[in-house]
């Protein structure tokens, strides 16, 4: 009742100040009110309602009428109203999944993985070798999957396609460059080129290894193969086979690792999956990027016919009469073998030996003992199956055929030193190339014992190719640390580009490589890195257009081109 006593007070006072009655109003007022304290008398009473009306405490009695919407002025402020972003997606599927584990379940499914375990041991017994071989594979391979979380290979893929779209648009620069971009400076330089550098491709397991062989995949022309071994016979270690997509030049699409350095490889042209590698202890192994695992899925043996010595190169031939894989191998032990894949396994065959002329010595009770050539490099014929050069460590290119394992076709006197590559040019069928360590490129011609051009690049020569677009371009690639292009057509003298392309002069480069389709080389260094440079427009130029003529392309125009310049050669050759 007081909360009412105090309503009635305040409106009793507000009809005091009317009627000017104060005495009588708080009298009435306390009457109503019903309350048991002695009525004051009429100066009290006068002073009780002075202070009710100065007191403070009035709008707080006020906001007591109603408890139940009480609200405080000071936070009446505007609060602006947060924005939300909203997408529309199907919740993942769900099941609930509920079993218990007893100790009698737990027994049985351990007996039930022993009875397994005891039938595929009966299974083994009865099994080949080859067979126990290709079942352990499947059997390792089983493991490593279990070992991975089934959560991260079901995302693999998409997270491999968001790894290529992040590259894309971190190395978005050297993307347009790659696609675009034209050196307008070729215009005022009437015979020379440059080379743009683009990605640059390295990993951190193959840091100390120097590039030893280059491949570009058949099949996509944005894959190439990196083998990874040692020069320095006195430090030879590990090797790696890696795989590199210019769509993701920040890690290998494949990585597999060997005991021993990687000397050489190939892939094959039907079926780019597979790639033939030599290594520098005398293996050869085949790998099969279908099955990913590190293990070769064919690989050479002591008792199957490996070399003494290391594999310089490799190389897949068409396959034989019964439809099985085939691939040739060069060593320094001097032989040059068939490798055949019958039935899972590689079968050696010995095309020939290199047997070094006039070097037969009289051993004991008139034995004949010859001195063997040591095999660096061969190249086989593009359009006549049987025949192939080979280049060896004294300086020789012998010509060789499969059907003869006893002699040689011819034998040219090439170098003074080892020779490191031989190639035959993909238009001219007489024409062929080699390079050596004597810091000379020759250019051949098969049915003429003396070279046609010779260019002395003023260091030894690593590597040269030929350029897939031209019959007179290539490239040659020194320890200097310096690519070299040429183009016959425009200067049969001299280079048309000469560029450092590795920064440091102890970095020697080893191997370049065209790219089938794009205007691109890759080229490998001794300290694991393999640089992407793109061929100005002058290292590329095709024949002018003339007003009314049509311009004449094709095989036949580029073997042509060679021949022309060979006639100007061979015409000064008898004066000389």
């Amino acid at each position: 009742m007081k909360d009412g006593g105090s309503t009635t007070v305040i409106s009793e006072t507000e009809i005091l100040e009317e009627d000017e009655e104060p005495k009588d109003a708080e009298a009435e007022a306390e009457a109503e009110a019903g309350s048991q304290t002695d009525i004051p008398t009429a100066e009290a009473a006068e002073k009780v309602t002075e202070e009710e009306l100065m007191a403070p405490k009035q709008p707080r009695e006020r906001k007591l009428t109603n408890q139940f919407n009480f609200s405080e002025r000071a936070s009446q402020t505007f609060n602006n109203p947060l924005r939300d972003r909203e997408c529309q997606m199907e919740p993942p599927p769900r099941t609930n999944f509920s079993a218990t584990a007893n100790q009698w379940e737990i027994y049985d499914a351990y007996v039930e993985e022993l009875e397994k375990q005891e039938k595929t041991k009966e299974k083994e017994k009865t099994k080949t070798p080859v067979a126990k071989k290709m079942g352990k594979i499947a059997k390792r391979k089983m493991t490593s999957m279990e070992s991975q979380s089934d959560d991260i290979t079901k995302v693999t893929q998409a997270a491999k396609i968001v790894e290529r779209m992040v590259n894309q648009n971190t190395y978005d620069d050297v993307a347009q460059d790659f696609k675009y971009y034209e050196d307008a400076a070729d215009e005022y330089r009437d015979q020379e080129g440059t080379l743009l550098p683009l990605w640059k491709f390295q990993n951190d397991k193959a840091k100390r290894l120097a590039v030893t062989a280059l491949c570009w995949n058949p099949k996509y022309k944005d894959l190439f193969a990196v083998g990874h071994g040692s020069y320095d016979f006195m430090k030879q270690s590990r090797g790696m086979l890696l795989l590199y997509s210019m769509k993701n030049p920040s890690f290998p699409e494949y990585i597999f690792s060997s005991d021993s350095g990687i000397m050489c490889l190939d892939m094959h042209v039907d079926h780019p999956y597979l790639v033939a590698v030599g290594h520098y202890d005398g293996n050869v192994a085949i790998y099969n990027l279908k099955k990913p695992h590190s293990q070769p899925a064919f690989r050479s043996s002591a008792k199957s016919g490996k070399h003494t010595d290391p594999v310089w190169q490799v190389k897949w031939q068409k396959d034989d009469m019964d439809n099985n894989l085939n691939f040739f191998s060069v060593s320094s032990d001097g032989r040059i073998v068939s490798w055949t894949l019958v039935k899972s396994e590689l079968v050696h065959t010995d095309v020939i030996k290199l047997k070094v002329e006039s070097s037969s010595t009289e051993g004991l009770e008139g034995l004949q003992l010859h001195t063997m050539g040591c095999g660096t490099a061969f190249d086989f014929h593009k359009e006549i199956d049987y025949m192939f050069l080979v280049g060896t460590e004294e300086g020789k290119i012998y010509k060789c055929s499969k059907s003869y394992s006893s002699q040689f076709l011819d034998t040219y006197d090439a170098h003074n030193m080892a020779v490191d590559a031989v190639s035959w040019n993909p238009y001219h069928t007489k024409v062929f190339m080699s390079c050596s360590s004597d810091w000379t490129v020759k250019i051949w011609d098969h049915t003429i014992k003396t070279p046609m051009f010779i260019y002395d690049l003023n260091s030894a020569v690593g590597d040269v190719a030929w350029a897939p677009y031209s019959s007179t371009v290539f490239a040659a690639v020194t320890t200097n640390g310096k690519t070299h292009v040429f183009d016959l057509s425009i200067n049969k003298y001299e280079a048309i580009c000469n560029q450092p392309v590795v920064a440091k002069k102890k970095n020697k480069i080893t191997h370049v490589q065209f790219n089938p389709i794009h205007p691109i080389i890759i080229v490998g260094d001794d300290r694991g890195h393999v640089t992407c440079l793109k061929l100005s427009p002058n290292l590329r130029k095709m024949p002018k257009e003339k007003k009314g003529q049509e311009v004449q392309k094709g095989p036949a125009v580029e073997i042509a081109k060679l021949d022309k310049l060979l006639n100007l050669v061979r015409e000064v050759k008898p004066k000389v």
